[in-house]
């Protein structure tokens, strides 16, 4: 690129999303985005055409979760970028750093209650870090480059443009240089946090996934090891010390381990880094001292909190040592960092948690993509996560139908790996048109319907709370010609026996392959114990 060379607005944007290291985006045309398709069609970034914008927006999820960077998903105006709205929720809640663009009417008629004006940026300001609304070129340029300044802030979540057709095609001086963001890190004092930390004799590490976005799995392994501190992580952080590590607890919360949620209950001082401390994470908390670390002010809630990235907060502390920790690590051993679950069932209809159990002891070594419903419990509750990212998942948010469209993101993000997704059978429904895309770019994803004919956990509400299910079971079509119209092969299964030989054999195909499996639509979850 010339200095003080000019060109499209559109052009400069892909350019700028080049020299940031992007290669995929995910998106669908339509008619007020297409100058900016226009430019992408000449460029080195591969585009994914998903066959629903809510798909573009969880595929986008989905590779930023796998690869621990940016996610880009595109939309035109009106109906295309209001269903984005689900996908950029569910990144939201997760803090998973997605630049979403959106084109919108042009300047000359936006606002006059023309075909599609829609506010979309008003829309999607409370589930964003910021939504710019853009009026020219060079502000179009100028956000986009502060988009990434910031997310190198390690603060994460959607950023949004919304950029009228007409700006698209103006020109701009390509030399512009970026926002006005001037990023300084917070000035904070460790001193007080060091000397907290050494006459600690029960101090607890509980890991979000800012520790995953600052690129800080390392240090804490480190840390955690030199110091003997135990760990335990939040959902979306889970596998950033491996599940079966000594060290590890396993997930702390609503569905907590017995070892995280003592420890939580017991330990003097807890350190949580990079994570949002959720109510249900919380809820393994007991009375303590709580120092919290995030870069986003607006969700740090310890008595001691620190405005920081996760890494530069352990990079400060990283030649600290610990007393000996021993005495409070053997109190902890005592207790399962595991969760143990029942799955000794042979005979038939086949239970659900005995499937899910077969399953994941046959795809170890595979990243398991989950989708929102009763089988995500068992998946839960029944996984041992041992890399991050390892089970990717709504964990915020959790709309059913997440599961296909991001294990696309995950598959391409990954293209080494073996990719399972688990999926019940309502929430297949909800973007299943998204088998289009992994028929067309034959990617090695296998799916597993976990059928019970039903909306699972709402009929077991309404029969422990209302009277009696209503309007939760479902009349399905047969997944396996389903797939087969996609051309995508698939077996329906009935039996446990044959799932785990099934499931290594699919693996070793490297190819798309649909697996469903009928489980008894009676059989319930376990529900979680809540604290009053």
């Amino acid at each position: 690129m010339n200095n003080g060379a000019t060109t499209t607005c559109a052009q400069v944007m892909i350019r700028t999303l080049e020299e940031e290291g992007v290669n995929l985006v995910f998106g669908h045309p339509g008619e007020q985005i297409l100058p900016l398709y226009q430019a992408l069609h000449h460029s080195s970034i591969k585009h994914v055409l998903m066959r629903h914008e809510q798909g573009a927006a969880h595929a986008a999820d989905g590779y930023a979760r796998a690869t621990g960077g940016v996610g880009v998903c595109l939309a035109s105006a009106g109906p295309g970028a209001l269903n984005l709205v689900m996908g950029v929720a569910t990144a939201y809640k997760d803090s998973v750093p997605l630049l979403v663009i959106t084109g919108d009417l042009s300047t000359q008629v936006k606002g006059q209650n023309t075909f599609q004006d829609v506010p979309q940026v008003q829309v999607l300001q409370p589930i964003t870090l910021q939504s710019y609304d853009v009026k020219k070129p060079g502000e179009a340029v100028s956000k986009l480059k502060e988009a990434f300044q910031l997310f190198r802030t390690g603060r994460t979540g959607p950023i949004h443009l919304n950029i009228p057709m007409d700006v698209f095609s103006k020109t701009v001086d390509s030399s512009l240089p970026g926002g006005d963001l001037e990023y300084i890190s917070p000035g904070y004092e460790v001193d007080e946090v060091k000397k907290l930390l050494q006459s600690s004799k029960k101090p607890f590490i509980i890991a979000g996934a800012g520790v995953i976005w600052s690129g800080a799995v390392e240090k804490l392994r480190r840390f955690a090891e030199e110091n003997m501190i135990p760990v335990a992580t939040t959902y979306p952080a889970r596998g950033v010390l491996p599940e079966d590590h000594p060290l590890s607890l396993g997930l702390i919360g609503l569905r907590g381990t017995e070892a995280a949620n003592h420890a939580g209950a017991w330990a003097d001082l807890v350190l949580a880094l990079g994570c949002r401390l959720s109510e249900r994470t919380l809820m393994g908390l007991g009375k303590t001292v709580l120092i919290h670390v995030n870069p986003d002010p607006k969700v740090l809630r310890g008595e001691i909190n620190l405005q920081a990235d996760a890494g530069e907060f352990l990079e400060k502390i990283s030649q600290l040592r610990y007393p000996d920790t021993g005495e409070w690590l053997n109190k902890l051993q005592k207790y399962r960092s595991y969760h143990l679950v029942d799955t000794g069932y042979d005979g038939l209809p086949l239970k659900p948690q005995r499937a899910i159990k077969d399953i994941l002891g046959a795809v170890r070594g595979a990243v398991v993509v989950n989708d929102a419903g009763s089988h995500t419990t068992w998946v839960n509750l029944l996984s041992v996560v041992r890399e991050p990212s390892g089970l990717v998942f709504s964990g915020g948010f959790g709309p059913m139908g997440y599961g296909l469209p991001a294990a696309v993101g995950v598959s391409l993000a990954r293209p080494e790996k073996s990719v399972v997704l688990l999926v019940g059978d309502g929430g297949f429904q909800m973007t299943l048109q998204e088998l289009a895309v992994i028929s067309q770019l034959q990617l090695p994803i296998l799916i597993i319907i976990i059928n019970n004919q039903g909306l699972g956990i709402i009929k077991q509400w309404q029969e422990l709370y209302y009277d009696g299910p209503y309007q939760v079971a479902l009349e399905n079509p047969d997944f396996v010609s389903l797939a087969a119209s996609y051309r995508i092969e698939g077996q329906r299964i009935k039996e446990s026996g044959q799932l785990p030989y099934m499931v290594q054999k699919v693996l070793r195909l490297r190819k798309p392959y649909l697996i469903e499996v009928m489980v008894d639509p009676d059989e319930d979850i376990p529900l979680p114990e809540m604290k009053k």
